[in-house]
C-alpha cells in the first residue's frame, strides 16, 4: 500500500477548510438533549482483539449497547446492559482492518499463507513461543505492514462490510451507529491514535498508519475528504500513554510547531478522549500538585511494556495552558479541544458499567481471578486491577441522528465522564443572575445571552467585570448520588512561562461550605468494602449554581471547565473481590468517585 509523506500546499487546505453553508430553520438549541454512548471499541474486526480471543461481530456489539443481552466472547456469561446506549461507534482498527479473524479462519482462503499458519499456531498453543504474533506487533512499531494482508481489494472488502453493517442497525431517533475507525499511529510505543468520525457518508476506504504514522497525513486525508463532500474529523486518545508527544509544542517527531500545523490540528481535533480503559488524561499529581483529585486511575506505562510513559505533555489540563501559549507565538490555538471519553475495550462490548464490569481485554482479563492478578499482566504490562472500566461520552444534539451527534461533537458541546451517567450542563456569560437560573427558562437564557460548554464567551461588555458561568448535575439513576461540582480554570503565566490552574468548589452536597482556607470537608463514604454495597444518604442527586470569577484578569486568555464529582462507591476491583470471595487489592482503592468533565468554555481578550 502507498505511504502518504506528502504535505499539503497552502491554498489547498484554503480551500478544505472553506465554511459550510449556513444551515436554515436550524432547531432551537434550548431545546437540545444529552445522549449518552460509546465513542471507541473493537471488535473480532481488530487484529489486536481476534488475537486475545474475541469472536465479537459488529452486530452483537450494536446489540448490547441497545440494551440486548449477549455472551461474553471468552468467558461464556450471559451479559447486558443495565442502561443502554443511545449511540455506539466502533472504532476497529484500520491496520489489518477485519482480515486477520478470516487469516486464522481454516475455512477461510486467507489462512494457507505461512504466516497465516504460524499465527494460527501461536493463538492455538498456549506454549508457543509467540513469534508469529511478535511479528504482527512488530509490523505497527515500524510501519511495514505485510503485504499479502493490506491489498486495495482487502482493505475495500471489508470496510464496506462494516459501512453496510452500521447503515443496518442505524435506528434514527432511537439508535445511533456512528461511522468511526482507529487510525493507531504507535511509533516505538508512542500511542499517537486518532479515531475518525464521518458525519453521514463513508469514504471509499479509511487511511491507516501503514499510510503514514505521522498526525499530519492523517489530516491530509480528513481535508481531501472533506472537499470530496464527506465530512470527518479526528478524536485523539491517550495522551496519558505518548511519552509526552500527544500535546507538545512540537511537530510529532520534529523541530518546534508552526502557524500552519497548528491550524491544522485546531481544525481536524475539535475534541480529546479524557478517560478509557487504559486510564485517564486530564491531570496528573506531578503536574497538578494542589489537586486532591488528579490521581485517578492513572495508566503509568507505554502499552504493553513496563516503560513508564513521560508526564510532561500527555495531559489535556495542562495541553489547554500550552494551548494559550501556542496562540501567542502561531496565532492559533492547536489545543483547544473539547472532551470525549470512551472504552478502548477489546471485548466486543462496552464496559462502562463498575458493577457488572467483565474485563475490557478478552481472554486477558476475563476471570476475576485474572482481573485481581497482581503480578504482571503480560497483555498490559501492569498489574491486572490497574484497569479502569470504560468511559462514557455524552452529546447535547437536537436529535439522536448521526448528523446531529457529529454537529454537537464537533461544536464541542459534549463532556466525558469515567463510566456514569451523569448529566450535566454548563453555560458562560457576562451577566447571569440566581434569579435567571431558578427560572423554567434557563436553558434558554444560557443559550441566548451566553455560550453553552465548548463555546467562546461574547466580547467583554465594558458594563461587567467578570464573567458569569451556571452550572448544573443530576445524578446518575443507577450510580451514586453527587458529591460535588467544581470550576477548573487554566491559564498561561506569559511571566513564568508555564501553566497555572486553579479548582473552585461551587456546589457541594449536604450544606457543606468552603473553609476559609480553601478546605472543604470530604463527603464521607457509605461503602461497604466487604459486600461492596453502598447507601445515598450522602450527597445530592442534583446540584446547581450561578459562579463568577473572583481572580478574573481581562488581560489573559483562560479556559474554564467542569469536573462534577459522585460520592465514593465500590470500584470493579472490590465487586470482584465480594462476589467471589477474592481479597481485596491492594494496588488500587476499593473505592471511586465517578466524574465527569465538562468540555471547557474559552475566553479570549480583545485584541
Amino acid at each position: 500500500m502507498t505511504r502518504i509523506i506528502t504535505r499539503l500546499t497552502s491554498a489547498f487546505v484554503l480551500a478544505a477548510i472553506a465554511a459550510p453553508a449556513v444551515a436554515q430553520d436550524a432547531p432551537d438549541p434550548a431545546g437540545r438533549q444529552v445522549f449518552f454512548g460509546e465513542e471507541h471499541m473493537h471488535t473480532r474486526n481488530s487484529f489486536d482483539a481476534v488475537t486475545i480471543g474475541v469472536g465479537q461481530t459488529w452486530e452483537q456489539a450494536y446489540r448490547y449497547g441497545m440494551g440486548e443481552a449477549v455472551t461474553h466472547p471468552t468467558n461464556g456469561k450471559t451479559i447486558q446492559r443495565r442502561t443502554p446506549y443511545d449511540f455506539v461507534a466502533i472504532t476497529d482498527h484500520s491496520e489489518y482492518f477485519g482480515v486477520l479473524k478470516d487469516a486464522i479462519d481454516p475455512s477461510n482462503p486467507l489462512s494457507q499463507g505461512d504466516f497465516a499458519r504460524g499465527l494460527a499456531a501461536d493463538l492455538s498453543d498456549p506454549n508457543s513461543s509467540g513469534e508469529y504474533l511478535a511479528q504482527l506487533i512488530t509490523t505497527l512499531q515500524t510501519n511495514e505492514p505485510l503485504e499479502e494482508y493490506v491489498t486495495p481489494e482487502l482493505v475495500g472488502k471489508y470496510w464496506q462490510e462494516y459501512v453496510d453493517t452500521a447503515n443496518k442497525w442505524n435506528q434514527p431517533g432511537k439508535f445511533t451507529t456512528l461511522i468511526a475507525y482507529e487510525w493507531t499511529s504507535i511509533p516505538n510505543g508512542m500511542n499517537m491514535h486518532r479515531n475518525v468520525f464521518f458525519r453521514d457518508k463513508a469514504p471509499p476506504v479509511p487511511f491507516s498508519s501503514f499510510n503514514s504514522q505521522f498526525p499530519e497525513d492523517l489530516w491530509t486525508y480528513l481535508e481531501v475528504m472533506r472537499q470530496s463532500g464527506i465530512e470527518t474529523f479526528a478524536i485523539p486518545h491517550n495522551g496519558n500513554v505518548s511519552n509526552g508527544w500527544m500535546f507538545s509544542p512540537n511537530e510529532f517527531l520534529g523541530g518546534p510547531m508552526d502557524a500552519r500545523y497548528a491550524r491544522r490540528q485546531a481544525l481536524n481535533e475539535p475534541v480529546f478522549e479524557i478517560a478509557q480503559a487504559k486510564g485517564t488524561s486530564d491531570a496528573h499529581p506531578l503536574l497538578s500538585p494542589n489537586d486532591e483529585f488528579a490521581n485517578f486511575e492513572l495508566w503509568p506505562n507505554l502499552i504493553n511494556t513496563p516503560i513508564p510513559s513521560q508526564v510532561n505533555y500527555g495531559y489535556y489540563r495542562q495541553a489547554l495552558a500550552l494551548g494559550f501559549r501556542l496562540e501567542e507565538e502561531l496565532g492559533t490555538n492547536p489545543y483547544k479541544m473539547g472532551v470525549a471519553a470512551g472504552a478502548d475495550a477489546h471485548t466486543g462490548y462496552q464496559p462502562n458499567e463498575e458493577f457488572s464490569f467483565e474485563g475490557v481485554h478478552a481472554k486477558l482479563d476475563d476471570t476475576p481471578e485474572k482481573r485481581l492478578d497482581e503480578s504482571v499482566n503480560p497483555g498490559t504490562g501492569l498489574p491486572g486491577p490497574i484497569v479502569s472500566s470504560a468511559g462514557t461520552t455524552a452529546v447535547w444534539a437536537d436529535e439522536n441522528t448521526r448528523e446531529a451527534l457529529f454537529d454537537g461533537i464537533k461544536r464541542k458541546e459534549t463532556y466525558g465522564t469515567s463510566g456514569t451517567l451523569i448529566r450535566v450542563r454548563f453555560f458562560g456569560g457576562w451577566d447571569f443572575s440566581e434569579a435567571a437560573m431558578s427560572g423554567d427558562d434557563w436553558v434558554a437564557q444560557g443559550y441566548a445571552n451566553g455560550v453553552p460548554m465548548g463555546g467562546d464567551l461574547p466580547p467583554m461588555p465594558a458594563s461587567a467585570s467578570a464573567p458569569t458561568f451556571m452550572v448544573w448535575a443530576m445524578k446518575d439513576p443507577e450510580s451514586g448520588h453527587l458529591d460535588r461540582i467544581q470550576v477548573i480554570k487554566v491559564w498561561n503565566d506569559a511571566r513564568l512561562n508555564r501553566p497555572v490552574e486553579k479548582i473552585y468548589d461551587v456546589a457541594l452536597s449536604d450544606g457543606r461550605a468552603v473553609a476559609p482556607d480553601g478546605s472543604v470537608p470530604p463527603v464521607g463514604n457509605s461503602v461497604d468494602v466487604s459486600t461492596a454495597t453502598y447507601t445515598n444518604d450522602i450527597g445530592d442527586a442534583e446540584l446547581t449554581a450561578v459562579w463568577t470569577d473572583p481572580d478574573f484578569d481581562p488581560t489573559i486568555s483562560a479556559a474554564y471547565y467542569l469536573r462534577v464529582m459522585e460520592i465514593p462507591t465500590p470500584r470493579w476491583s472490590t465487586y470482584d473481590a465480594a462476589r467471589n470471595n477474592l481479597p481485596l487489592s491492594t494496588v488500587v482503592p476499593p473505592t471511586i468517585q465517578e466524574r465527569a468533565w465538562s468540555s471547557p468554555i474559552w475566553y479570549t481578550p480583545a485584541r
